[in-house]
């Protein structure tokens, strides 16, 4: 099991702690944070490119194929639609991410190809994607 710790910090920042790694988290100013680190959607994507550039490195890797470099950017924004299926009147927001893969090197068509199906098998992309997520809230006292 993967266990992380998050503290918070002054107003928005957050520490985070991950092992022997210390990362910050903030909001930025316009927010109310101090923008002393990324807010949780842009670690969200950060950690969605890692895994997925990780994956094609390591798979590319196995394979003996000249992948040179690998470059993931990523946005994030809210898409407001009608829900069809429940009521005509309830709205319905979907959040949608674009992940646009670069890869560089001496690599064919198929290897590319054969990338870019590895790179939606990453462990956080079926993370997000398969539907089967629990959040199990529970509260502790300090």
């Amino acid at each position: 099991m993967l266990t992380i710790t998050v503290r918070n910090r002054k107003g928005y920042q957050q520490e985070i702690i991950a092992g022997d790694h210390v990362v910050f988290a903030d909001e930025p100013i316009e927010a109310g944070g101090d923008d002393t680190g990324p807010n949780p959607y842009e670690l969200l994507l950060g950690a969605l490119g890692a895994c997925t550039s990780i994956t094609v490195r390591m798979y590319a890797e196995r394979k003996g194929w000249p992948l040179e470099g690998i470059e993931v950017e990523l946005s994030h924004n809210k898409d407001y639609r009608q829900d069809c299926e429940n009521s005509v009147e309830k709205k319905v927001r979907i959040d949608r991410i674009t992940r646009i893969v670069r890869l560089s090197g001496e690599l064919d068509d198929t290897q590319r190809q054969r990338l870019m199906e590895i790179a939606r098998r990453c462990p956080v992309h079926q993370t997000l994607t398969d539907g089967q997520v629990q959040v199990l809230d529970q509260e502790a006292r300090l």
